[in-house]
């Protein structure tokens, strides 16, 4: 599955973002779908993931109450609504993807970059 982000932007704390991320291929539907973040050379953070049923679940601490992550199999594509922005939350977000693991991914798409300024 080929993986395209978007969504990124600059925005100022307390602000709103929705990121996208559009796959390729038929078998969207059967991906885990995943976004994580990474700061400069710091190791990427799993930030949200959905099952490939969405209904499974998982938010980082960090993300909790205010992001959402949902998906359209229909449209091919995952989201993450991003509430609240905080400086913290300023990263290169990557969607990634994976048939069998829903933390461990397989394939990336770029990522887009958020910038929360205060």
């Amino acid at each position: 599955v080929q993986l395209q982000a978007s969504g990124g932007g600059l925005v100022q704390a307390g602000d709103s973002l929705r990121l996208s991320c559009a796959a390729s291929g038929r078998t969207f539907s059967s991906y885990n779908m995943g976004w994580l973040r990474q700061v400069s050379a710091k190791e990427r953070e799993l930030v949200a993931a959905i099952s490939w049923t969405g209904g499974s679940i998982f938010y980082a601490d960090s993300a909790k109450g205010r992001f959402t992550i949902s998906r359209d199999n229909a449209k091919n594509t995952v989201y993450l609504q991003m509430n609240t922005l905080k400086v913290d939350d300023t990263a290169v977000y990557y969607c990634a993807a994976d048939r069998y693991s829903i933390s461990d991914f397989s394939s990336w798409g770029q990522g887009t970059q958020v910038t929360v300024s205060t």
